[in-house]
């Protein structure tokens, strides 16, 4: 289905996005890259301002709260991507599969088989074994501070919410009309906190290469994502599962790119995950 493929293109470059993430903030802050990254995706999205009237008042706030929840959970995955592997990050990524599916279930009323329950299982064992990994001798044990861990967690529930909204929105408007104005008000949502915080923006993140391309990333993902949610056979269980593929992709460059420890470990539990993605979507 058509859907499927959008939604696992979505994945794919969400696991890239990681990885440019982490490179992006080795130049510049955290608020320096969620700006300039915010500000560029809103000038590539600026051309569907013609496409992107028509709506009732309503669904401006319902978008503006979107918005919201995506600058709570940006700051979130950023300031966690900052401070720990990003092979560790990914796996922890997955756990939106858990609030996502949940509220799939319990506000769009959609029905969880044996096989998704099973999945969702081995999706939260997988998890568990992340938080009870054993000690290997001869290997340097990773220390994350708790509050970078909870960022990461955070950051999945706020997203699960943005994507239930992103499924309830898109059957009252186009992928233009959503995609313009959550973009607007995103930018909007950083440009108060600059204001209000009094935090400087300085001139090198025109220069950082790694923040133009997570904008383009993240604007051709997201319209992908619009797009499958339009559809009225996509459902949001699935969707979900199929969305986290990334987790290959920054585990893998956990390992070739960061050179990160422990990282047998992580795609074993990523595999059993992967391994519950793949039974709920059958």
């Amino acid at each position: 289905m058509w859907w499927m493929l959008l939604v696992l293109f979505y994945g794919i470059l969400k696991g890239v996005r990681e990885i440019v993430k982490k490179k992006a903030l080795q130049k510049n802050t955290v608020m320096e890259v969620l700006f300039f990254y915010t500000f560029l995706a809103f000038l590539f999205v600026l051309p569907q301002a013609k496409d992107a009237g028509g709506l009732e008042p309503k669904f401006y706030f319902y978008i503006g709260l979107k918005s919201f929840l995506i600058f709570l959970a940006w700051i979130c995955s950023f300031k966690a991507i900052s401070r720990m592997p990003i092979s560790l990050y990914g796996v922890l990524d997955l756990s939106r599969v858990l609030f996502a599916t949940l509220l799939g279930v319990w506000v769009l009323h959609e029905t969880l088989s044996g096989g998704g329950i099973a999945g969702l299982l081995l999706v939260s064992a997988g998890l568990l074994m992340l938080k009870f990994k054993p000690n290997v001798a001869g290997k340097e044990k990773e220390v994350i501070q708790p509050v970078y861990v909870f960022f990461a967690f955070a950051s999945c529930m706020l997203n699960a919410v943005s994507g239930l909204m992103d499924k309830l929105l898109m059957k009252n408007m186009n992928s233009s009309q959503l995609q313009f104005w959550y973009m607007l008000f995103l930018l909007l949502c950083y440009t108060a906190y600059l204001l209000v915080t009094g935090t400087k923006i300085r001139r090198s993140v025109w220069k950082n290469g790694w923040i133009w391309l997570l904008a383009i990333l993240f604007v051709a993902a997201d319209k992908a994502l619009f797009i499958a949610n339009g559809m009225e056979q996509s459902r949001i269980t699935v969707m979900t599962l199929l969305k986290q593929s990334g987790c290959i992709v920054t585990i893998l460059a956990g390992k070739f790119i960061f050179k990160e420890k422990n990282i047998g470990y992580k795609l074993f539990c990523a595999a059993v995950i992967v391994a519950g993605i793949v039974i709920g979507v059958m």
